[in-house]
């Protein structure tokens, strides 16, 4: 439908917890479209209404060599003992990245576009996932789960590349 413009660290609206959402309409689905483009232009594989500027608990990811999805007020459920560490970064801090631990397994709840309450085991690069947007959705910005040394890093690789 429509590219938006991406909020951009460091934006204090990266840091707000999103609204959950009450009513399933098209204007749902036209903003799981518009975040499914942005997402593809940016070019990410997982991004939030957040990330745009909407404060309301909604995930969409695609996954390589997977479809489309889109989750709305998703929440952890579950979250397995095993731990892994995979590269992460945002859309809102475009060509900086860093190895972030999580859990390897997650159960998480959601709603789907009509509303109706599903559950999902998700593990790997989707678990890591689930992981990554949901803390966006609560006003955790990614690099908050790294050590202060290593987040400064990130932001001053950040800040250079801007320049």
């Amino acid at each position: 439908m429509t590219v938006r413009p991406i909020v951009r660290f460091p934006d204090p609206r990266l840091r707000e917890v999103a609204a959950p959402v009450t009513v399933f309409d098209d204007a749902l689905r036209d903003l799981v479209a518009d975040l499914a483009d942005t997402m593809r232009a940016a070019p990410g594989i997982g991004i939030t209404a957040p990330h745009i500027g909407v404060a309301l608990r909604v995930v969409v990811l695609e996954l390589p060599g997977d479809g489309l999805r889109a989750y709305v007020n998703p929440q952890i459920e579950a979250a397995g003992a095993e731990r892994i560490r995979h590269s992460e970064g945002s859309v809102s801090m475009p060509g900086v990245s860093e190895e972030i631990e999580r859990a390897a397994r997650v159960r998480v709840q959601y709603r789907d576009l009509s509303g109706i309450e599903q559950v999902e085991e998700a593990e790997g690069l989707l678990a890591v996932c689930h992981q990554h947007e949901i803390d966006q959705l609560d006003g955790i910005f990614w690099i908050q789960r790294l050590s202060r040394l290593k987040r400064e890093r990130v932001v001053r690789r950040y800040e250079k590349s801007l320049r």
